[in-house]
């Protein structure tokens, strides 16, 4: 059903009245503030240099949340002017896939629609994930290399590890084995730094790899009580028969 020059006519006139609106509200908060080069001209800092890192994320998601309405307000203003050319050129009311009329409840609904429904490109629900999410999911994402074998980098583990032993939010009670230290209180605080088996904090050889020597410590004092309390020569296991004869006594 082609719409009559009346309803053409209101139709226009809801649509003027809202692109006045939108353009009023960019113009009543200057743009939320966008025309600035930096959030901290909107705070009156120089720079991030003292601040907390807590502040530097309030600002920098509050204009994220910024530029998503800003660029929300560009999307609808774009579509009235779209509607209101169509009505100029006579297509306004038709859908500009398939040629069929539009249904006028649909315009009621939304005025800017050049589609009907089954052909609107705004019905497809997006997939596409935050890039962000790409480094912080799963935890500590692409750079966790724990599970690279043989990989003793220093990732995003490490680097939490070494920020945290500082202390963190956390406590005891959260715990399912809690520490006997207070500031022991982050994943993994047992982990060995600087080295990965535990027999490497006491054991050291020449620059040639000769003369093992065992260098006695409380490391290696616990290790020891562990492979005596598990009646076994390594944490691995026994040693095979070849290397295990050696070792024992008659």
């Amino acid at each position: 059903m082609t719409l009559t020059a009346q309803q053409l006519s209101a139709f226009r006139s809801t649509l003027g009245e809202l692109e006045k609106t939108i353009i009023k509200r960019q113009e009543d908060n200057d743009n939320f503030d966008l025309n600035h080069g930096h959030p901290h001209e909107t705070v009156g800092e120089l720079s991030s240099y003292d601040n907390h890192p807590g502040d530097e994320g309030t600002e920098l998601y509050e204009r994220e949340k910024d530029i998503a309405l800003h660029q929300h307000l560009d999307y609808e203003l774009e579509s009235i002017q779209k509607a209101m050319a169509a009505m100029e050129e006579g297509s306004y009311g038709k859908c500009h896939e398939c040629g069929k009329d539009i249904p006028v409840e649909r315009l009621e609904a939304i005025p800017t629609a050049l589609y009907c429904k089954e052909h609107s490109p705004d019905q497809t629900v997006s997939h596409n994930r935050p890039i962000e999410e790409g480094v912080l999911m799963p935890p500590f994402g692409k750079f966790f290399l724990d599970e690279k074998d043989e990989n003793t980098a220093f990732d995003a583990e490490d680097s939490w590890q070494a920020v945290a032993e500082w202390g963190t939010s956390e406590s005891p009670s959260a715990l399912m084995n809690p520490p006997d230290d207070y500031n022991d209180v982050y994943i993994d605080y047992e982990e060995n730094v600087g080295y990965t088996e535990d027999f490497e904090n006491f054991t050291g050889n020449d620059i040639e790899g000769k003369n093992v020597t065992v260098y006695p410590n409380k490391q290696h004092e616990l290790y020891e009580q562990a492979l005596d309390e598990e009646g076994t020569m390594t944490t691995f296991g026994d040693l095979p028969a070849y290397e295990h004869d050696p070792y024992i006594e008659e």
